[in-house]
């Protein structure tokens, strides 16, 4: 499952089968899902390729996400009713390569990660009846949307066939020569450390969410979710979802997003090339560290049966969580022997009195190696997340 796409390492958790149950289920639920055959095909693999485009246009996804001209003609001549939508490893950053595309029968386009919002408006006037989407959060890369050759020169992981190994986030010791003498020193900035020089910052447009829409030119929003948490995946999306329909009820405020996306675990935030030029801020790139920070410590998560949760950090009596719950759901404020759940400032916390497996053994506190289920005071929706600040 995993030869033609980027996402090579979560494609090694799917076979055929359980691929197309991800696709039913997720039709069933209401959902569109786009599959990526956005890598690199060598000659020794296009007949592969084509059986493999064969087998997933089978299973009828909403859309196939493609990165080369040949794959696109490839997939227009096998699977000519699955949309084509266009990859940022593509790199469109302007209206005469988004028309060729547009030309071969690619009805979206998710523009490169450098183009600016003047450039998409640009696209869009050019052509109105082109889809175009845009990354909003996620992993900036030092390349060109992602076209780098450091991670394969170094260690032989091909990052445009996805397996880079994020060699521009790790530390370099810089080094100065004269050749003449072969004199060598070395240059520090900060001694034992070393320096983060291609460690770009994360992207976070959600401040901007505002000007996206005002644009009229963007169809869609893409965040990256990929190699990432299920908590980060939450609050992205429940963050982006949140400053959307903050905008059509004239109640925008960047600053209340912003507070849920520094829990998650960053590098540091930029507003990357969509609103301003790198040049005119200099604060893209994060010299000082490279491993992610976040503001929230997940605790534990809600089982199927909303009525158990999972250990995912540790947790003991008296401790007090909060719960980043769907906001769909309407959360019963509760107070029992097991424990409490009650609101506070518009936010809902638990607190634990006694910590009770599923058989009813009390534990004197309980960790993320302990893989038995845990009461809880109340019913809670699944997925439901604890979380403690660590800031």
């Amino acid at each position: 499952m995993s030869h033609f796409s980027l996402r090579i390492r979560s494609g090694k958790e799917f076979t055929y089968e359980s691929f197309k149950e991800g696709i039913d289920y997720t039709h069933k639920k209401g959902k569109k899902i786009y599959v990526t055959i956005n890598g690199f095909p060598f000659n020794s693999q296009i007949d592969l390729l084509k059986k493999h485009i064969q087998k997933i246009a089978s299973y009828k996804p909403d859309a196939l996400i493609v990165a080369t001209p040949g794959v696109v003609v490839l997939c227009k001549e096998l699977a000519p009713t699955i949309p084509i939508h266009l990859s940022t490893q593509a790199n469109v950053m302007n209206y005469l390569d988004a028309k060729v595309y547009y030309d071969m029968g690619v009805s979206r386009i998710i523009v490169a990660r450098e183009i600016s919002l003047k450039d998409i408006k640009e696209i869009k006037l050019k052509l109105p009846k082109l889809s175009i989407e845009v990354f909003v959060h996620g992993s900036m890369c030092f390349a060109y949307s992602g076209r780098c050759l450091i991670s394969s020169l170094q260690l032989g992981r091909v990052p445009n066939r996805g397996s880079c190994a994020n060699d521009c986030r790790f530390n370099y010791t810089l080094y100065a020569k004269n050749e003449d003498h072969g004199t060598m020193f070395r240059l520090e900035e900060q001694p034992d450390i070393g320096t983060y020089i291609f460690n770009a910052k994360d992207m976070n447009l959600c401040s901007h969410i505002d000007e996206i829409i005002k644009s009229d030119s963007i169809d869609s929003l893409k965040i990256e979710g990929r190699t990432k948490s299920s908590y980060y995946v939450a609050v992205t999306t429940s963050s982006y979802k949140m400053a959307i329909d903050d905008f059509y009820a004239n109640r925008f405020d960047a600053k209340r997003y912003q507070t849920e996306l520094h829990t998650t675990k960053n590098r540091g935030f930029t507003d990357a090339y969509l609103i301003h030029k790198p040049f005119e801020k200099y604060t893209d790139q994060n010299f000082d560290y490279a491993l992610s920070s976040g503001g929230m410590e997940v605790c534990g998560f809600v089982v199927e049966d909303e009525k158990h949760f999972m250990c995912k950090y540790k947790i003991y009596p008296g401790d007090l969580l909060e719960i980043f719950a769907p906001k769909s759901f309407d959360i019963k404020q509760i107070n029992n022997d097991i424990g409490e759940i009650y609101n506070q400032d518009d936010k809902y916390f638990i607190k634990f009195k006694t910590i009770l497996t599923q058989d009813n053994k009390e534990l004197q506190s309980v960790h993320s190696g302990n893989l038995n289920p845990i009461q809880l005071p109340g019913k809670l929706p699944y997925m439901t997340m604890f979380r403690r600040n660590i800031t």
